[in-house]
């Protein structure tokens, strides 16, 4: 972890052309990356926009490979002349994966650093507390990685007044997908156990649905398990879940509580014969490690499955090349749909001809749906918005037709851990249908 951590540092730091990025010292009661007062004054004529991102905390591993797309692709657009002829600005905040850091990160975006937009956040936990915020103060606010259907619900109320949108699918479809997952690998009986917050408890329920449509049996529904997101020991829960000898176990997790939850499962003896399988807050090269070996050094995980929403639009060569050459290496896990969102921001701000979270929010699904001219390049979108023409952005992550409540719908890549405690992908998975 410290030298991915040490990789965004330096992303962040040497991007100097354009716009600034402060800090300050993580204090334990605020954001722990701030702009300093200069961000403000230097860029008050351009498009100043925010990232609201996990590098610190539960997500850490997770957001630590996804928060560079940002600062990549600011120095990409203000390398072909910014957005409405202005170069463009970025804050960053580390949210530290708590509910409560994110409000006061949001809070500070939107009323000190005074964005227009934010990428952020990634847990569905921190969005849900942003979001309101962000909506009060009319700031845009594109998540790339909270994936709770709770947010479909709330936009259809017009909670978020149209300054809500995210470039990854909800879980009403990432459920269902991972349903048939089970059911193509022959499971009837299948238990769950979740984290106790929006992003567990949402998918809990849009996969029990999608299990139940195709005939499967949920072994524990009368009593479902869920844990709290600041516990520190699984015993009891672990139990619980294995339990009724079913033919698999479903836990939504984050990665530092999930692995721990696992390695009890396996001291307890409670993982054989039993399928774990998993979804996207675990997917990082971190957690089989995490989890740990056993006794003859095999590791602990091996086997596991799991989904993730997939990348496999038109434009993620492209990505993946830039960030290639800029970086090194290949993008990691949400990589693409934190770029997409930053992509997201700049276009409407562009089409809206003007800086502003309202314009940003009038003109998101204009550039990003048909009608247009499809583009995957962002300086060809932003030329052909300058040229007054309409344009159909085809994102890294996938097309990003986003819907009246800010939803994108996907393909989703199936993973499992080797032996080696490599994770590959080996399949890919479409829900027949969306949860209700």
């Amino acid at each position: 972890m410290s030298r991915i951590r040490a990789a965004l540092a330096l992303s962040l730091a040497t991007i100097a052309t354009g716009f600034l990025v402060g800090a300050c010292e993580d204090t334990g009661s605020g954001p722990a990356n701030t702009a300093s007062p200069g961000t403000t004054a230097s860029s008050a004529a351009g498009l100043k926009i925010g990232s609201l991102l996990p590098t610190t905390g539960d997500l850490a591993s997770i957001g630590q490979q996804m928060a560079p797309s940002v600062p990549l692709l600011v120095e990409t657009v203000n390398a072909c002349g910014g957005v409405n002829g202005k170069p463009v600005s970025l804050v960053f905040v580390d949210d530290q994966t708590d509910p409560k850091v994110g409000a006061a990160g949001m809070t500070k975006l939107a009323t000190v650093d005074r964005v227009a937009g934010v990428v952020g956040s990634f847990a569905s936990s921190v969005s849900t507390a942003a979001v309101s915020i962000a909506a009060q103060n009319k700031v845009m606010l594109i998540s790339p990685g909270s994936t709770s259907p709770v947010f479909t619900q709330k936009a259809k109320n017009g909670d978020f007044k149209g300054f809500w949108a995210r470039t990854v699918p909800p879980d009403s479809y990432q459920g269902p997908a991972l349903a048939e997952l089970a059911n193509k690998k022959g499971f009837k009986r299948v238990s769950t156990v979740v984290i106790n917050n929006d992003y567990g408890v949402g998918f809990e329920k849009a996969f029990v649905q999608g299990f139940e449509k195709l005939g499967g049996t949920i072994v524990n529904k009368n009593n479902p398990v869920r844990y709290d997101p600041k516990a520190t020991t699984f015993e009891t829960e672990a139990t619980a879940a294995f339990a009724g000898k079913p033919d698999a176990v479903l836990g939504v997790f984050y990665v530092e509580t999930g692995s721990l939850l696992l390695k009890s499962a396996y001291q307890q003896d409670l993982v054989k014969g039993v399928q774990v399988m998993l979804t996207d807050g675990m997917k990082s090269d971190e957690f089989p490690g995490q989890v740990g070996k056993s006794s003859d050094g095999k590791y602990i995980a091996s086997g596991v499955i799991g989904t993730v929403p997939g990348s496999d639009g038109k434009a993620l060569d492209a990505f993946k090349k830039l960030w290639q050459s800029k970086k090194g290496g290949s993008p990691g896990e949400f990589a693409p749909q934190a770029w997409d969102a930053a992509v997201l921001l700049v276009l409407s701000a562009q089409a809206a001809k003007e800086n502003t979270g309202t314009g940003i929010a009038s003109k998101i699904r204009e550039v990003a749906n048909a009608p247009g001219t499809e583009v995957t390049d962002v300086c060809e979108g932003l030329k052909l918005l300058q040229e007054g023409k309409d344009i159909n952005y085809q994102g890294a992550s996938g097309n990003v037709d986003v819907d009246a409540n800010g939803d994108v719908v996907g393909v989703y890549d199936v993973w499992q851990v080797g032996d080696d405690g490599k994770i590959k992908t080996i399949d890919k998975v479409t829900p027949k249908s969306a949860g209700e």
